[in-house]
């Protein structure tokens, strides 16, 4: 598939490193400029290009940026996309240790990944969120793996859902449908599925377990 990621910090640089092993045309933006990051393309062969140029063409887009830099993504962003782009959200709220106050997420009760959804002006699926960046080099297992880790997924459109999953299973993980973008909060930071390493069994009882209040650290 064609792939864009969109921040190439722990996640979207680990992420570029893993998909282009698997044989996937993946072009990566920063912040800083395409400049920036011609050791990670000489690295894995993948295409640096302008933020307003990584979703051209592309079936996946992964947005892996700070949340509080979201609004600050280009206009546009995804016009260029495939048509049923499936988006990745993979970021976390932390207004205490780097985002600060968001009132939408704080007053409105909007999870983090509707927040970002209303910005980028497009469905998004949750995922990757709680897990740590050197576990999606490290961690992957063969389907069947009894040490094989699961991951929760969020988000409204099946199909893109179904892409996400299925990309992830690429990747070496099982997928536990984590229901739709609303029910995200399950596993927003502090909840019982955050940074779990553990399989199907174990990631449905911690979703099941997940309280819908927001941990006095993930408050603003």
């Amino acid at each position: 598939m064609k792939i864009g990621i969109i921040g190439a910090g722990n996640i979207g640089g680990n992420l570029t490193r893993r998909l282009t092993a698997l044989g996937h045309d993946v072009s990566v933006a920063n912040s800083r400029g395409p400049e920036t990051l011609e050791d990670l393309a000489r690295e894995t062969g993948a295409t640096p290009v302008r933020a307003e140029e990584a979703a051209r063409g592309a079936q996946v887009v992964v947005v892996t940026v700070p949340l509080k830099a979201v609004p600050d993504l280009p206009a546009g962003l995804l016009d260029g996309a495939a048509e049923g782009v499936a988006v990745i959200d993979t970021n976390n709220y932390y207004p205490q240790q780097r985002d600060g106050r968001i009132a939408a997420i704080e007053d409105e009760g909007l999870t983090e990944s509707r927040w970002t959804e209303r910005h980028l002006g497009h469905p998004v699926i949750k995922a990757f969120n709680g897990t740590y960046a050197q576990d999606i080099l490290d961690r992957g297992r063969p389907a069947g793996d009894p040490e094989r880790m699961a991951l929760p997924v969020a988000g409204d459109d099946e199909d893109a859902k179904r892409t996400v999953r299925d990309l992830i299973g690429e990747l070496g993980f099982d997928t536990v449908d984590a229901g739709g973008i609303d029910d995200s909060w399950r596993q927003q930071p502090g909840t019982p599925v955050y940074t779990l390493r553990a399989g199907t069994e174990a990631v449905l009882k911690a979703l099941a377990e997940a309280s819908p209040e927001r941990p006095a650290d993930f408050r603003g």
